[in-house]
Parts: C-alpha cells; structure tokens; sequence
C-alpha cells in the first residue's frame, strides 16, 4: 500500500478528447505531470524550495501502459507510490483510474533526477528531504518490476 495516496482528481472534458472520442495521450501526460508535482511538494520539493535553492527536477525515464480509455465527462484518481529514492534519484508509480467504476486506465513509472539548475548536473537532495521521502516508500515495489504491470495495486 501507498503511503503517498491521491495526487490528482480532476474530470475528462470533451475538449480533451481526440477524434476517435477518447482523452487523447497529451491529456494523459498533463495529468500525471500534475500528479508528479503534487508527490515531488509532498517529498518536499515544493515550488519555494525548487525557486530558493536553484533546484530542479528532470524525467530521466518514464513509461506509460494504457489499460483502458478515458472519456468525457469521467472523473480520474491518480494515486502515487514511491519506488525507490537515492542520493540525486526517485523512482515512481502513478496509477490512473475511473472514480465510479474503479477500473484502471493507465499506469506510468517514472525515473526524476534532482538538478541543480545553475550547474546543470544531478545533485544530492538536502538531508531531510531524502529521510522524509525514504519514509514515504512503498512497503512491497516488486509489484511493478514486470512492465506492464498486471494489475494496479494503489486502490
């Protein structure tokens, strides 16, 4: 089980949506991205601290598997789990899934390096942000080693 929980909720609007009538993949990646941001200010790299210190966060990797479609007028949970978090690196689980009915839409892994903006190279996180994301991991990340993932798991 997640010790993060939900990182978005938001709706599918028509305009989202492509010309076979589906949320089109932008869409998809727009809402995990604000997933990514909600988790990264609850690890502690909130919007201050990334302007205060000149630091950054950059996708180093990142896959998506698609499960089902979303369409207009759904309501989407994301839910988060940390994987994995090192010295400069965190690895990640967004799980995407329609409110009413539970199914799940998309899963997307992600590996983000912390930046130094000025430098422009990997840094280490400040000492209390790693401890406090090191203690948000999930308890059992095996559950994502097979890509795609069989099943979502952040219910």
């Amino acid at each position: 089980m997640s010790k993060v929980g939900i990182t978005y909720r938001g709706a599918v609007h028509l305009w989202q949506c492509d010309h076979m009538g589906h949320m089109n993949v932008m869409w998809y990646t727009g809402k995990f991205d604000e997933a990514t941001w909600n988790l990264a200010a609850v690890m502690g790299l909130t919007s201050q601290y990334l302007k205060e210190s000149k630091r950054g966060m950059a996708a180093v990797d990142q896959r998506v598997a698609y499960r089902r479609e979303a369409l207009p007028g759904d309501v989407l949970t994301i839910r988060s789990a940390l994987l994995e978090v090192k010295p400069k690196s965190v690895r990640f689980v967004h799980e995407m899934r329609r409110d009413d009915l539970g199914e799940l839409l998309a899963t997307m892994i992600v590996t983000g390096v912390h930046i130094d903006i000025v430098a422009r190279k990997a840094t280490p996180f400040e000492p209390q942000i790693l401890a406090q994301s090191q203690a948000m991991l999930a308890a059992d990340t095996t559950r994502w080693d097979a890509w795609p993932p069989g099943e979502a798991f952040l219910a």
